[in-house]
């Protein structure tokens, strides 16, 4: 969707970062796939083919070049921004991550938006209650931004915004 005039300015658009939400980090992830294809090589350059089991190494090779393709395109922006939260007059959008589906959020849909230091909970006209985490904003200038946007669009769409004692 191309945005044009007043609209790309209207639009706000922030980075997420979703190595900061996972259980090990990304660091450490990647040292341990650099290990696991040290590993696949070293199988492959030292392993007679004589006992038939070379096709295996190679499998695990594969798998070691997969998984690290996918830790770097989790974690990182090598193919543009995977992970964000945008806030345009028409919707809220939260996608985590390369493989995870975006979750979209119609404004006209939207009955109240309660703020707290670190995420939002919307609630919709149709009582569908939805959480927006905002842990993986990466700098606290975005975080406010993000909670500016919404204030700003609450009285010009209707709905109600409240906040927790910690941001006022």
């Amino acid at each position: 969707m191309a945005a044009t005039g007043s609209s790309a300015r209207s639009s706000l658009l922030v980075q997420l970062s979703p190595s900061r939400s996972a259980k090990i980090s990304f660091t450490v992830q990647l040292i341990l796939t650099l290990f696991w294809l040290a590993w696949a090589v070293m199988l492959l350059t030292t392993e007679n083919s004589a006992d038939g089991q070379n096709y295996l190494y190679y499998i695990f090779f594969g798998l070691a070049l997969f998984f690290l393709a996918y830790v770097v395109l989790q974690n990182t922006s090598v193919f543009g921004v995977q992970s964000y939260i945008e806030v345009t007059p028409q919707y809220i959008v939260h996608k985590q991550g390369v493989f995870r589906t975006k979750n979209i959020t119609a404004i006209p849909d939207v009955e109240t938006v309660h703020i707290s230091p670190l995420a939002l909970r919307i609630t919709e006209r149709s009582g569908n209650k939805i959480y927006l985490d905002l842990k993986q904003v990466r700098k606290r200038r975005d975080l406010e931004k993000i909670k500016n946007k919404i204030r700003e669009m609450a009285p010009v769409y209707g709905f109600q915004v409240t906040e927790a004692p910690a941001n006022r």
